[in-house]
């Protein structure tokens, strides 16, 4: 079989790797008059400056038509996946880039993911992909094996501050206020739709770190892989790897910065935890 290209937008907190044959399709991040296109060469810290600042809504804007064909480019056979449906248009985006490529190249063929999640889920979605094609897969039964896999994937998450999901009017800016001064974490998890889920609210990280390992064990977790995304929380991330390696030494727990759609909505502090049971 050919060599697969496999492709993800930046939800994933990915990072272009050409010898592994990964492309990333950039989105871009607004507060006001300031844009930030997250294409890896973007200034996290100009970009957590900026939202920290702002008083107005952000918004997110996903790869565009052209943003998919050209991660496609010069590939015959390719694997997309995408951050979630339910929160954006990057799976209807990176679709009808498919149908226009296979249009423009007869015999190339392309499959779309929808990982209806964000941040380490997909990567992990990508690494089971990968595992798949290494044992030889055939391309023809491929998707229903991914299908098959993404079963058996979950994604976990911490919220520190709720700041900007008060600007964006998802909850009230006084409940984000009392969480910040109670020290109100949020622990929630993205659903078989592909929406974040409120699953409890706790006080303080520590407590937030055994709920976060509560949640997984709930989920099926028995020792598969995990990727931990932080935005600026080294420090719970490691406390959070060393309470799961103690469990299940065998495990591998690797540790990643968010990068900015991420960040957006994870803010500072906040975790994103990707598995597969």
């Amino acid at each position: 079989m050919d060599e697969v290209r496999l492709v993800l937008d930046a939800g994933a907190n990915e990072v272009v790797d050409q010898a592994q044959g990964i492309a990333v399709a950039p989105l871009t991040l607004s507060f006001g008059n300031q844009s930030f296109r997250d294409d890896g060469n973007m200034d996290m810290s100009a970009f957590m400056t900026a939202m920290k600042q702002t008083t107005v809504a952000g918004r997110s804007s996903c790869p565009s038509i052209q943003d998919w064909l050209d991660t496609l480019a010069g590939s015959k056979r390719a694997v997309i996946v995408t951050m979630t449906s339910a929160l954006s248009g990057s799976y209807s985006s990176a679709y009808q880039a498919k149908v226009m490529y296979e249009e423009a190249h007869p015999g190339a063929k392309v499959i779309v993911v929808d990982s209806r999640s964000a941040g380490p889920e997909p990567s992990i979605v990508l690494h089971g992909i990968q595992a798949l094609l290494a044992a030889g897969v055939n391309w023809g039964v491929l998707e229903a094996k991914i299908a098959e896999m993404r079963t058996r994937t979950h994604l976990v998450f911490v919220l520190q501050s709720l700041r900007n999901l008060a600007l964006n009017g998802r909850i009230s800016k006084a409940v984000a206020k009392v969480a910040g001064v109670l020290r109100i974490n949020i622990v929630g998890t993205a659903n078989r739709e592909g929406k974040f889920e409120l699953l409890s609210k706790v006080h303080g990280m520590k407590r937030a770190l055994r709920e976060l390992k509560h949640q997984m064990l709930a989920l099926g977790y028995q020792g598969g892989e995990v990727i931990i995304d932080h935005c600026h929380n080294l420090q719970d991330a490691e406390l959070l790897q060393g309470a799961l390696t103690d469990e299940f030494p065998a495990a591998k727990v690797t540790i990643r910065p968010m990068r900015a759609i991420c960040s957006f909505y994870a803010e500072a502090g906040g975790l994103m935890v990707g598995f597969i049971e």
